[in-house]
């Protein structure tokens, strides 16, 4: 079968990596494109995906995201013509969905979040499959155009995709950290995204708060404009390129991230993790912080930073091929 996926965003690539490998491990052709936003052509290089670059980030504005989505669509649309794709896919890529209902090429898209309202009445208008999460009630979805296509999952995307992930101390020396001192992992507010369009006032204090309390900050900005404001803030560890984040949040002390993946990427590797995410909380969020496996943040106060004691973690590891069989249904559907 020849496949088509596209990564829109720097999570995209570490959620694809391990189905694109599947996928290809089983026969099937895939042919990756990806657009050139935040670190997502830098994880594709850094993690060796072939890719084809088409297209960019329109900015934050509803009116250029919709101009974005309209040329992007275009732009892939003429790429995949003629080159036979049995299937699209992409995890909340509504391009990919536009392009393929362009071209008559059945899709599926997966996403963890349900109330990115605006890409939600694309992707699971136009494709067959729509992948979540159990922890998700289908009826949310339902005024999406979701009804009869959901393919439910257990437990968090990010058990699949770390299934095979030892986290590598090497990340430690590469940024000039220590291996003694308290180390924090902070992810900026994702400012353009339509689901999370203000500024979080809290972010300036918690980086305060970790300053003073004398921790190895390192904080991973989603745009130049990010970079720049938190060089202007203090004593930071900014990577200039794509790093082992995963590595990092593993032997991290703890983890405060205004996005939802990093947050569940700390609770799949069993590292203490603070969310300061200000917009609407999702079913699997919630269901993560009534578990108390994820915290809620509300005053920089709460952060202690210590050494965590050494513990084993027991971890969920869920085979990425399940997913993949999720995602192909949509060729028969």
């Amino acid at each position: 079968m020849r496949i088509w996926v596209d990564l829109t965003n720097s999570p995209h690539v570490l959620v694809m990596r391990p189905l694109i490998a599947a996928m290809r491990e089983d026969g099937h052709e895939v042919e990756v494109t990806a657009r050139d936003f935040a670190q997502t052509l830098e994880l594709c290089r850094r993690f060796g995906i072939s890719h084809t670059a088409i297209g960019h980030h329109r900015g934050s504005r509803v009116a250029s995201k919709g101009l974005g989505l309209v040329s992007r669509s275009l732009a892939l649309a003429r790429w995949a013509r003629g080159r036979g794709f049995d299937i699209a896919m992409g995890h909340g890529s509504n391009d990919i969905s536009v392009a393929a209902a362009l071209l008559r090429i059945p899709s599926a898209t997966a996403f963890d979040y349900e109330w990115a309202r605006v890409q939600h009445q694309v992707n699971c208008r136009l494709a067959r499959a729509v992948v979540v999460p159990e922890a998700i009630p289908p009826e949310r979805l339902f005024g999406y155009g979701a009804k009869g296509k959901i393919r439910p999952y257990a437990g968090l995307k990010e058990e699949y995709y770390l299934s095979d992930f030892e986290p590598d101390a090497a990340v430690v020396a590469e940024l000039g950290l220590s291996a003694d001192r308290p180390l924090v992992v902070v992810r900026t507010p994702p400012e353009v995204s339509l689901y999370h369009r203000f500024e979080n006032p809290l972010f300036p204090r918690i980086l305060q708060r970790l300053a003073q309390r004398g921790a190895q900050t390192v904080v991973l900005p989603r745009t130049p404009n990010q970079r720049q404001e938190i060089a202007r803030l203090g004593d930071f560890v900014i990577p200039e390129q794509a790093v082992d984040a995963q590595s990092l949040v593993a032997l991290a002390d703890l983890v405060v991230s205004a996005g939802g993946t990093m947050n569940r990427e700390a609770v799949a590797l069993g590292t203490p993790v603070f969310t300061t995410f200000e917009g609407r909380l999702g079913a699997v969020d919630e269901a993560l912080l009534r578990e108390g496996r994820l915290r809620k943040l509300d005053d920089p106060g709460q952060i202690e930073v210590e050494r965590r004691p050494e513990r084993s973690v027991l971890r969920i590891r869920r085979d990425p091929r399940e997913l993949v069989t999720l995602l192909l249904s949509a060729r028969s559907s």
